[in-house]
């Protein structure tokens, strides 16, 4: 018997709804594979979308050596970007509708066009993009401990649950991306640095994998969306009164707050 992808969907999106950890679940099943996970997802977004939600776009997940070291995985994941998930202007965070929520820096693509795969290339994402911009991403796994395997966290929609986007941008071959550097700061202090290398090399290259990983499954990136290529360090704890600030060089900086 096949792994039942309605009935995973709808166990994560009650522990989103009911704001509890829930066990992960390859403790719970031995075949969950990657194609059964992005299938559990999926379903998982068509609940979402369901209740009157919108896609926003769409992200890449543990683009990086740290993250895939702090994670113990070796791959990037994909997920999507619902647009109740965007914060406001603030950066207010509101921890009562979140688990144990950490933040994390991103590079943020906005594209002006489509891109569909298969053999889409960097130089093709740049070509589509309107802009590029700093952002703070919140991931809030639903299972306990954040604790999860590859296959879990692709179900978990990638522990997407909010993020910010900075308002200042540059044109998308104004900079070389590999070389955009990122300072992390929480509470002021300086927990992270990196440059857009740190994302396999090139930022642009990981949103042309994930147009491709789309393309396979008769999806695109859509004109209008914001793509997330990855978090540049690793991620931070984010709880009540706690601020984090990105600043990028070229794109300007972005601040959240954790509000109780």
């Amino acid at each position: 018997m096949g792994v039942d992808h309605a009935r995973w969907a709808s166990y994560l999106l009650a522990a989103v709804d009911d704001r509890a950890e829930v066990q992960a679940i390859t403790k719970q099943i031995d075949d969950l594979t990657i194609d059964d996970a992005y299938a559990v997802q999926a379903a998982l977004l068509e609940l979402q979308l369901g209740r009157g939600d919108e896609l926003a776009g769409a992200k890449l997940g543990l683009t990086s050596a740290a993250k895939q070291e702090q994670m113990g995985v070796d791959e990037p994941v994909y997920g999507w970007v619902p647009a109740s998930t965007v914060l406001g202007a603030d950066g207010v965070v509101p921890l009562n509708e979140l688990i144990h929520p950490r933040c994390e820096p991103e590079i943020v693509f906005v594209l002006a066009e489509d891109l569909a795969g298969p053999n889409v290339s960097a130089d093709d994402v740049l070509d589509a993009t309107e802009k590029i911009v700093g952002g703070i991403e919140v991931i809030d796994s639903r299972y306990e401990a954040f604790s999860f395997t590859l296959t879990d966290v692709i179900a978990d929609n990638t522990s997407a649950a909010r993020v910010a986007i900075g308002a200042d941008g540059i044109a998308p071959r104004e900079a070389d991306l590999s070389t955009l550097g990122c300072v992390f700061e929480i509470d002021g202090q300086v927990t992270g640095t990196a440059t857009g290398a740190a994302l396999l090399g090139d930022p642009a290259a990981c949103v042309a994998m994930l147009a491709n990983h789309l393309g396979s499954h008769g999806q695109k990136l859509q004109a209008g969306w914001i793509v997330m290529a990855g978090a540049c360090t690793d991620a931070r704890p984010l709880g009540a009164g706690t601020s984090a600030l990105a600043r990028y060089s070229h794109l300007g900086s972005v601040a959240i707050s954790g509000k109780g």
